[in-house]
This record gives C-alpha cells, structure tokens and sequence, in this order.
C-alpha cells in the first residue's frame, strides 16, 4: 500500500468519525428535547466548506502540503462543533454522579487536590504561567496541523487527527456512564478558597451541566459551548497528543513536551479535574495513539517495513524513533 492509499484511508475513516458524531446530534434534535442553534454553526460550517474547497484545489495541483495543512484543518474545525454538542446530549442521561468516587481515588492515591490550589494560591506568578498553558490548547491545535501538513508529515498528521478524535470520542463516551460534576462543585469552592488567583473555569459550566442533568438546558451550540467532561480529562488527553505529534518536528518537539506538561499540570486547579482524570486522561491518550498508529500505517509488520524502506533517511536520529509510527523525516506521496 502506499503512501496515497494510506492518506486516502485515513481521511475516509476521518470523515466517516465525524459523521458518526453528528448522527446522534441531529437525532437527539429530531426526536428529543434538544434543539439547534444554528447561528452558532454558521460561522464554523462556512469556514470548514472554505478550507475543504482550498485544500481540494490544491491537492489536484499536487501541492500535497499545503493541501493537507488546509484539508486537515477543516477536518479538525468541523468535529469539535458537533463533538461538544454530543457531549450535551451525553451529559443528559442523568446517570449517578461520580464525584466522590473520584475524590476518593486520589485520597487512596496519596493526591491532595486541596494542596495543589493552595500552592497554586501562595504562588500567583507560578499560576499565571500554568493557566497561560492551560489556555494554549485551542492554539497548539491549530500550529500543530499546520506544522506538520507545511513539514510533509502527511501520514503524522493524519495520526494526530484521528487519535484527537478517537480520544474525544472516548471521553464523551465515559462520561455519559460516569459523570461528575468537577472539584468546583463537588468541594463548594469559592474566591475565599483561593483570594490570589483565578483559575481560568472555575464554576463556569456547572449551571450548563446541572440544567442538562434535570431538562431546563436543551440548547446544542458549536461556538460558546462549555467543556462538561470530568472524567477522563480530555485536556490531559489532548496534552499528551500534543507532545506525540509534535515529537517528529526536530527543534519544536522540546517547547511542546514543556509546555503540555505545563498545561496537564494545570489542568486540576484551571480545568476543575481531579487527579484521577488526569491519569485516565493519560491514559486514553496513549491508547488511542497506538490504536490510530494501527489503523494509519497498518500492521506492526507493516510498519516496520515503512520505517526501513528506503524513502526514509539513513541519518535518523535515535530520538526521532520514540514514537515508531511517526515519520522522521517529510517524505514525499508515492
């Protein structure tokens, strides 16, 4: 199979997942309570129709990078706008909360919640930097794709992608069976819990995922919506998918590994985790990178024989083997 073939694969299964996660959108609103606001879908919808069409054109110019960089970030505009309305639909299933079952995991864990906002609290300068990277993670999407579609790691980014989206896809999943309503709500915290910072959500979705529990909140936004998900973290997640895609890019790899791990740091107190989300997060990162390195480059077998066959440079460097499906150097399409 060659590269093209792989390429193709990868973004028919991509836009396949997509249309999965909106099937269950458009019937909760069909044949539920739930209904859309379309004005909030407008500006993402033309954006992805835009970048789709360009990277089209580009594609039949056989200009592979750019088409890519534009194809892919189409893709990845378009999924968050109906992954977070699926995760609405999720949270309404009202099942029981799991907050103290979480709490106690990291009790039983040795990890003290309260601790981490208290030196979060006695070092606002410290705090500004953690919830700054906690704040990058919609950025770092955007640079990551366009980094590596502009650097030809065509086959990477289709990784990157379709891991993001397996994750997503995960969390929302796990927290339909396992809800929880966050640390904010869980710990009745206020300002007088930490008088020095400001942690950047704070309480910010629990009127949301309250109203979606008892059937008062039945509005499905793309732009606005809040993130409701606890458990796993799909910030952490994220993070983690981050420092994997970005590992190929020889001088950016060290300033994503810093700064993810600055961000999965502050996803407790800015992101209102527990301790135990962060690890299941972690962990849903790694499983599903693997699962889409699979599915991407094929067969292990397969994969090795990408890895040796004479496309690559001999010059590889030993740290650009870390994560074996990535690509060490751009290759160009069969």
């Amino acid at each position: 199979m060659t590269d093209n073939d792989r390429l193709r694969r990868a973004d028919r299964l991509i836009w396949a997942l997509i249309g999965f996660t909106a099937a269950p959108v458009v019937a909760a609103c069909a044949g539920g309570s739930f209904h859309l606001e379309w004005a909030s879908f407008g500006l993402v919808g033309t954006a992805s129709v835009l970048l789709y069409a360009a990277g089209r054109f580009y594609s039949a110019r056989k200009e592979e990078r750019l088409a890519s960089a534009l194809l892919c970030t189409a893709q990845f505009a378009l999924f968050p706008a109906l992954a977070a309305p699926l995760s609405y639909v999720a949270a309404s299933a009202l099942l029981p909360l799991w907050d103290q079952s979480f709490a106690s995991w990291d009790r039983d864990l040795g990890l003290d919640w309260m601790g981490w906002l208290d030196i979060m609290n006695n070092h606002p300068a410290l705090h500004e930097i953690f919830a700054a990277a906690y704040s990058s993670f919609l950025p770092q999407a955007a640079v990551v794709i366009l980094v590596l579609g502009l650097a030809g790691h065509l086959l990477h980014l289709r990784l990157y992608i379709l891991s993001f989206i397996l994750a997503a896809l995960i969390t929302i999943a796990v927290s339909a069976l396992m809800p929880a309503q966050g640390v904010w709500g869980y710990f009745h915290l206020t300002t007088s819990n930490y008088p020095n910072i400001t942690p950047v959500t704070q309480q910010l979705h629990l009127k949301i995922f309250d109203g979606l529990r008892d059937g008062t909140f039945r509005e499905l936004v793309a732009r606005g919506a809040e993130g409701i998900i606890t458990f796993p973290s799909l910030h952490t997640a994220g993070g983690w998918l981050f420092i994997f895609a970005m590992w190929p890019v020889r001088y950016l790899r060290w300033i994503f590994l810093l700064l993810n791990l600055v961000m999965i740091g502050a996803t407790p107190v800015d992101g209102g985790h527990y301790f135990s989300d962060i690890i299941a997060g972690t962990a849903t990162a790694v499983v599903c990178w693997i699962a889409a390195g699979r599915v991407v480059y094929g067969s292990r077998e397969e994969t090795v024989r990408i890895e040796n066959s004479p496309s690559i440079e001999p010059d590889m460097t030993p740290d650009s083997t870390l994560f074996p499906a990535a690509e060490s150097k751009p290759r160009a399409l069969a």
